[in-house]
């Protein structure tokens, strides 16, 4: 088959730019080494800045979000002993919903079914050919068959482990920037109501805390674990003893418990790798960068990279110009790289450190009062926070 643009990865990114794309009379295909089961029921957090909202709403995909997403206007930070709001959009003008990344990919996945646009499943055996020459093509399997995809661009949107960025020719002179962190994430999914309006950041001795919700009768919780660690050597009873303490404070709040039906522990990293092109070939979303989850930029920057990608092929199909896409590294990587210090500022300000001296921890704690004390500091957390794009 032939197409304009050939996507590897239905993800939010992939599925996205197809959107878009369409919406501009440019064909695209996209495939998906899972099935639409799969990619619709792998449940990931999702807290939507207002850039990425707008987007959303503007394409045509926003009326659920509108409709069961959680629209904040701030978020707390517990430290100390004390729970400190910063209103989001008393700084910024702005807001975030919390949006789950599936339900998201279930809104695109329906539009570009309802378009009749192509979605290939369950493909395997992917190779991409030619992409520093002007007939780029991708190879597969699916349904068995032997396939081919003939294109004139290819947009590598297949996360960290697909196979788009190793495929991209000149890799000696790749640079890839990466921090391993020494604690990850313990996340469940509780049965109940939400303990909190809004999201709860809490930093304490024993490690990071995180409120969040997912709908009014689901919330998720996380808290800092060993990264290696095992969701078998945590019984409900102990989660929830954890959870309290690092939670609650003096004032009577108390975080609701129910049932908790899924668990997990998420390793933490920031990663970077440059460039994002090489002839034909553009990576998007994972496929070229992580944040860790503490500034909650992860899908946001998958939007922007889109964002850009989507604008550079309007560029060149109705104007016959390709200044954007030539630009597209340099471009994506002033935002990505904001992101990447905004994330590793929270997760370095919120998280225990096993090796941190005592005035380490004491500067940190420093920082957070400095930021609830100060409507500079606070402005410029919110603003970050929100994005902008």
């Amino acid at each position: 088959m032939h197409t304009q643009v050939a996507i590897i990865g239905a993800g939010p990114a992939g599925l996205l730019l197809s959107h878009l794309l369409h919406l501009q009379g440019i064909e695209s295909v996209v495939i998906e080494s899972r099935s639409r089961d799969d990619i619709e029921a792998t449940i990931r957090a999702g807290v939507l800045e207002q850039g990425t909202m707008d987007i959303l709403n503007e394409s045509g995909v926003g009326e659920r979000m509108r409709t069961i997403g959680a629209l904040h206007h701030g978020v707390e930070l517990s430290f100390d002993g004390k729970r400190h709001r910063i209103d989001l959009t008393e700084l910024t003008g702005k807001a975030i919903t919390v949006y789950p990344q599936h339900e998201v990919i279930k809104d695109l996945v329906a539009a570009r079914l309802a378009a009749q646009g192509q979605i290939l499943f369950e493909v395997s055996g992917v190779a991409l050919h030619g992409v520093e020459t002007g007939k780029p093509s991708v190879t597969f399997i699916h349904r068995g068959e032997e396939a081919r995809i003939d294109a004139d661009f290819i947009i590598g949107a297949d996360g960290y482990h697909g196979v788009s960025r190793a495929s991209m020719p000149g890799q000696e002179q790749r640079r890839d920037f990466q921090r391993i962190y020494p604690f990850g994430w313990f996340g469940i999914l509780v049965e109940s109501s939400p303990s909190s309006d809004e999201l709860i950041y809490a930093q304490h001795d024993r490690g990071f805390a995180l409120v969040s919700t997912r709908s009014p009768t689901v919330q998720r919780l996380y808290f800092q674990c060993d990264p290696k660690d095992h969701v078998d050597n945590w019984s409900d009873d102990r989660i929830w003893s954890e959870l309290h303490a690092r939670l609650e404070n003096n004032d009577g709040w108390k975080v609701n418990e129910g049932r908790i039906f899924q668990k997990g522990i998420i390793a933490m990293r920031s990663f970077v790798s440059t460039p994002m092109q090489a002839g034909r070939l553009f990576l998007a979303g994972d496929s070229a960068h992580i944040v860790p989850p503490t500034g909650a930029k992860g899908m946001n920057l998958a939007v922007g990279d889109v964002k850009l990608l989507a604008r550079g092929f309007e560029q060149f199909y109705k104007q016959g110009r390709d200044a954007l896409l030539a630009g597209y590294t340099d471009d994506a990587l002033k935002r990505i790289w904001r992101a990447e210090y905004f994330s590793w500022t929270m997760t370095r300000l919120l998280h225990t450190f096993a090796d941190a001296t005592p005035f380490e921890r004491e500067m940190q704690r420093a920082e957070l009062a400095n930021i609830v004390s100060s409507r500079a500091m606070a402005t410029a957390l919110a603003e970050n926070y929100v994005g902008d794009f």
